[in-house]
Formats: C-alpha cells, structure tokens, sequence
C-alpha cells in the first residue's frame, strides 16, 4: 500500500483556472494534505479495492489545481483523473472527503465496463453512491454546512448539481 501511495503522487504543477488563488490552501499545503489522506483508511481501503478490480492506479491521478468553479471541491474525469481544488478547501478532514468521494467515482468507472457520464442515470447513481459512501450527506457535515434537509434530499440536490457542472463542461 505504501508503494501505492508513493506512485499516486499528486500532480505538483500548479493549475490556474483563474486568478484567485489566494483563498483556501496553498499549492504547497494541498500536495502535502493529499499525501497525507493516503493514510486515511477510507482511502488506503478504495486505492486496495481498485488495484484488487485491476483498475490502473496511474501516477497523475490526482491533480492539485485553483479552480474557477466555486460550487465543486473536486472532480473525476474517466481520461483525466480526479482534480481536487486547493483554493475552496482548508482543512485535512476537506482534502480526505473529496478525494474519497472522488476514488468512487474513479472505482465505479473502472468497475462498470459500460459507465457512460454523459447518460443522466449513470451518472446519478454514481454520484449518489458517492455522496452517500464517502459520508458527503451525513447529517452532521449537513449541520455544519448550516442547513438540515428532508433525509435523502443533499444526495438528489448533490446528484442534481454535479449533472449541471458537468454538462457545463
């Protein structure tokens, strides 16, 4: 496991969507909060379960990067790998989420030899799957955020936001 986690390295070159990069984490301090998640269990668990369904765990899978997008932590693309935005994170605990609901993702187009993010329905399952596995929707992160929904609603209402992003793209 740990030679994964040293092949996994994040991508150190600084990805500028935009100028604002003085908000959140430092290019420096979000390399470093990636390096760390790989001691997270969630995550040395989801890099196991994708190496044991032989899906390639290349070495840029993870890209640090300022995004211009302020409503998404992160993101996975099938060709690109997962992109986790250092200027909207802060805190460890920020970095391990999203990178762990980004490795879903990553594990369910891997597993699903038929994914296709362009059909509504795959792409909502996947996203439910991981807002619900990497703990997204719980109702004490809900709490945090500042806002208390219906049970089930963060996973539809998070379902719905990240089909709008990506036909976006």
């Amino acid at each position: 496991m740990e030679e994964m986690a040293k092949s996994v390295t994040p991508d150190a070159r600084t990805v500028l969507e935009d100028g604002n990069s003085s908000a959140g984490l430092s290019q420096e301090q979000c390399v470093d909060r990636i390096r760390k998640s790989f001691k997270h269990p969630t995550v040395k668990f989801l890099l196991q379960k994708m190496e044991q369904e032989g899906c390639p765990v290349w070495v840029s899978l993870l890209r640090a990067a300022n995004c211009k997008n302020q409503n998404v932590a992160g993101g996975y693309s099938s060709r690109n790998g997962m992109t986790i935005c250092c200027n909207f994170l802060s805190l460890q605990d920020d970095v391990n989420q999203v990178i762990i609901h980004e490795l879903i993702h990553a594990y369910d187009d891997c597993r699903a030899k038929n994914m296709d993010w362009k059909n509504c329905a795959h792409h909502a399952c996947s996203e439910i799957r991981a807002n619900h596995l990497s703990g997204d929707c719980h109702y004490k992160r809900e709490l945090l955020r500042g806002f208390m929904k219906i049970r089930g609603m963060c996973k539809k209402e998070s379902s719905k936001v990240s089909q709008k992003q990506s036909i976006l793209l």
